[in-house]
């Protein structure tokens, strides 16, 4: 070990393991082996960490430890016994290791050679003895510590057979590694044929293979020799493999024949073997596209551009890379369905029942489509309209689409248009790029092989910008019934007409719609559901589709409509049913397990049973409190999953200036200022006391202060929680608010009306204020969901405060 310059054989590959050089370390012996094997393991070890390697038994490697608790431990153990633990880390990056950083499975090593190197960085050369694995973790400073078990190898014999030819196999790969390797010298081999050892050879060759630590972990781990040979041999052949096909390619680089010549000498075999096989030569494909073309509805300009484009296709030679180009561009022509309309169906009756079948509700939309149908029956050249259906998620806006297409006896096609970036997604790639394609619209039409399908285009809001143009200007064309008749497409580069397609694009919100996009649509809410319908449509729908999914039958489970509401109500909280479809799920997987499995069960699923199918109910819809406290005011909000009821609270306290907390947006803080601003200048027509807002500073909050909120809706709300507070008058039991404030004290209307009145149901609330305006809003909904309210209608503020507001004070006033 005089020559300082040793080879560090855990960090290299078998093919790269020996250099002129290097001073190897002698291999050890079947005598040290055996010695080694017979000393016991200490009881107690310290634990050096690996970063990037793993030690094997028999195995000498040299490291560099510059962490201090490394140091230290290799210094106390070179003064002792030199016997310490070697395990690796499961994550090299790990500065500081500590007990679940290691793994389990390590080596007992010697310390052969310490040197200090010029760095300050300790260089320590050790030899691994035997495995062992760690069993309790008893010191983390000043450096691991840990007590032992012996390493159990699984029993087999010596003299199996099978083994043998492992070792052999093991022996021969390797020696075929050095020789694949032209940068190996064949000297290589000696370290390799000087091991008598199986088991040692097994671990020499491991720690040297081109693996990662992950993977020698996994070696080191087994426990039986003869699964650790045949491991070993697995990994060595995936090696060797590398190493042929590497040498293989650069064989292939090294070919004089130029490519292209190479190239042309086989597509000329290929023409003479496919004659000879009988296939369709050159000539007879283009004689077959013209047949096919004969037969195709397109107009006559239409037809001039395709055989302009096929004598331009004949006039090429097949070789070059331009030809499979433009006979893709002439395959789209013959496939595209030019002028070939699928019959509609007139029968309104059947129409309407099948969307009636499909969709429960949704009466606005499904009246329009019978409005189209209607129209159409009568004048046949009308243009389908555009219709944008936006709701919340899982109202059944995209699988109406599919029941449109039933209805009115079309095919129906789906283009997804969720993220999409790129405007030639939509128009398409120019034929004079590599790869280009054409748009999704006339790869839809190709698919479906007519040209009046349902088309529907799904999630239009989540249309996105980027370097590649911007899509949603690109569906101005699509979406145009003044254009779309001469569509453009950039990889057909012939005019199309779109105007026959019955576009029905969905959309969650029309915030994010361009207002160009939007005014060529026509915009029909999908509102969410009740309760009511709900239950509905889980009866109706859903169960039995999970029923038939699931493979059991009808009898074996039955839902009472106060469980599924139950499961409505605890279980989900969304204005569509997609939630809903899962609970249901889970609940016939469970009668399902219990058939399976031969359990005894009552298929009368009752609330009480549902804690234990579904778990403990998390969701309780909110619940009007009482009106015992000054300043609490109800207000109706809407949101993504539906409407909801929020509680405005606000208070006063001795000092100046006004608060307001949870997590409120602009839109909402400016509602709050107005409504100050509106009480200090008409203090003495609300009954408050000038004095009272010199003195006191305002706090309003509105609870759940996790949630955002903004919107201008509860500007009313706020006014009469302050109005309250400030002269500590009673609230109105069982009401709730929403509207909009202006300075002048005009209340001004808001949307969201369906389901901020869903949710004053759900709540328990009897009387709402709103706008006057807003009653054109309320004469449009069903009046068996305004059962059970009463409505105010108000223009201005004062009006609020007298209906809202009572005489009486509430409980334990405060003295003003």
């Amino acid at each position: 070990m005089s020559n300082p310059k040793i080879k560090i054989l855990d960090n290299l590959s078998l093919q790269n393991f020996l250099d002129e050089d290097a001073e190897l370390i002698p291999l050890m012996s079947p005598e040290d082996e055996k010695k080694m094997s017979k000393e016991e393991v200490p009881k107690v070890l310290a634990i050096l960490p690996l970063r990037n390697t793993v030690l094997f038994p028999g195995v000498v490697i040299p490291i560099t430890a510059g962490r201090d608790a490394s140091i230290k431990l290799i210094k106390d153990a070179n003064k002792g016994d030199k016997i310490i633990g070697v395990v690796s880390q499961k994550n090299e990056e790990i500065e500081v290791p500590t007990f679940d950083d290691i793994h389990t499975v390590g080596t007992v090593a010697k310390i052969l050679k310490m040197l200090k190197m010029p760095d300050g960085n300790t260089m320590v050369v050790i030899q691994g003895q035997k495995r062992f694995e760690v069993d309790t973790f008893i010191q983390n400073e000043p450096y691991i510590k840990a007590t032992t078990k012996e390493f159990q190898e699984s029993e087999f014999q010596n003299q199996d057979k099978e083994f043998n030819e492992i070792i052999k196999s093991v022996r021969d790969l390797a020696i075929r590694i050095i020789k694949e390797n032209p940068n190996l010298p064949s000297e290589a081999t000696f370290a390799i044929k000087s091991i008598k050892s199986d088991s040692f050879l097994i671990d020499f060759v491991s720690s040297n293979m081109n693996l990662d630590v992950f993977e020698k972990q996994e070696l080191l781990n087994i426990r039986g020799l003869k699964d650790r040979a045949l491991a070993t041999l697995k990994k060595m052949n995936s090696e060797l493999q590398r190493l042929e096909l590497r040498n293989d390619i650069q064989s292939k680089v090294r070919e004089d024949m130029d490519q292209q010549q190479r190239e042309y000498f086989l597509h000329q075999q290929m023409k003479t073997i496919q004659e000879e096989l009988g296939g369709a030569s050159h000539d007879e494909e283009l004689d077959e596209m013209r047949v096919k073309a004969k037969h195709k509805k397109w107009h006559k300009e239409v037809g001039e551009i395709f055989n302009k484009e096929l004598a331009r296709l004949q006039r090429m030679n097949p070789q070059v890379a331009e030809y499979s180009v433009q006979r893709n561009y002439l395959d789209l022509f013959l496939e595209l369905p030019w002028n070939e309309f699928s019959k509609d169906k007139f029968n309104l009756k059947r129409a309407s029942k099948v969307l009636n079948r499909d969709h429960f509700g949704l009466e606005k939309v499904k009246d329009r489509i019978i409005e189209y149908l209607a129209v159409l029956k009568l004048k046949n050249d009308m243009k389908s309209p555009i219709l944008c259906l936006y709701g919340p998620p899982g109202v059944g806006k995209t699988s109406l689409g599919k029941s449109i297409a039933e209805a009115i006896g079309r095919k129906y096609v789906r283009i997804s248009l969720g993220g999409l970036r790129d405007e030639s997604e939509i128009r398409g790639h120019r034929r004079t790029y590599i790869g280009a394609m054409p748009g999704r619209i006339i790869q839809s039409l190709k698919k479906v092989q007519t040209s009046n399908p349902v088309l529907v285009l799904d999630e239009i809001d989540k249309l996105s910008n980027s370097g590649h143009g911007d899509p949603s200007a690109a569906m101005l064309e699509v979406l145009d019934p003044e254009q779309n008749t001469t569509f453009h497409d950039n990889f057909l580069d012939v005019d199309y007409d779109l105007s026959k397609v019955l576009f029905i694009a969905t959309a969650n919100s029309l915030s994010t719609i361009p207002w160009a996009l939007r005014d060529r649509m026509e915009i029909i809410n999908v509102h969410g559901y009740t309760v009511e319908e709900k239950i509905e449509i889980a009866k109706r729908h859903l169960l039995p589709k999970q029923i038939e999914n699931h493979g059991i039958k009808t009898k074996d489970i039955r839902l009472s409509k106060p469980v599924i509401e139950q499961i409505i109500v605890g279980y989900t909280k969304e204005s569509g049913v997609r939630g809903l479809d899962k609970m249901l799920a889970k609940t016939v997987r469970y009668i399902a397990k219990c058939i399976v499995m031969e359990e005894d069960f009552d298929p009368i699923i009752k609330i009480i049973d549902l804690e234990k199918i579904l778990g403990i109910a998390r969701l309780e819809g909110s619940k009007y409190e009482n009106n015992e406290t000054a300043g609490v005011v109800t207000g109706l909000a809407w949101t993504q999953v539906g409407g909801d009821i929020l509680f405005i609270e606000s208070i006063i306290s001795k000092g100046k200036g006004l608060t307001l907390t949870g997590n409120l947006g602009k839109v909402m803080k400016e509602s709050a200022t107005i409504a100050m601003e509106y009480i200090m200048a008409n203090a003495d027509k609300l009954g408050v006391k000038e004095k009272v807002l010199a003195k006191n500073k305002v706090h309003i909050h509105v609870p759940e202060g996790a949630t955002p909120k903004d919107g201008p809706s509860a500007g009313i709300a706020m006014l009469t929680s302050l109005v309250s507070s400030l002269t500590q008058r009673k609230v109105k039991s069982k009401l709730a608010m929403t509207g909009e404030i202006t300075l002048r004290g005009k209340v001004l209307p808001v949307g969201g009306l369906k389901e901020k009145i869903l949710a004053a149901k759900r709540a328990n609330i009897r009387e709402i204020i709103l706008c006057a305006e807003n009653k054109k809003d309320i004469d449009e909904i069903n009046k068996k969901y305004l059962k059970g309210l009463k409505f105010h209608y108000v223009i201005e503020m004062k009006e609020v405060i007298e209906i809202a507001l009572l005489k009486q004070k509430v409980k334990d006033a405060k003295r003003l």
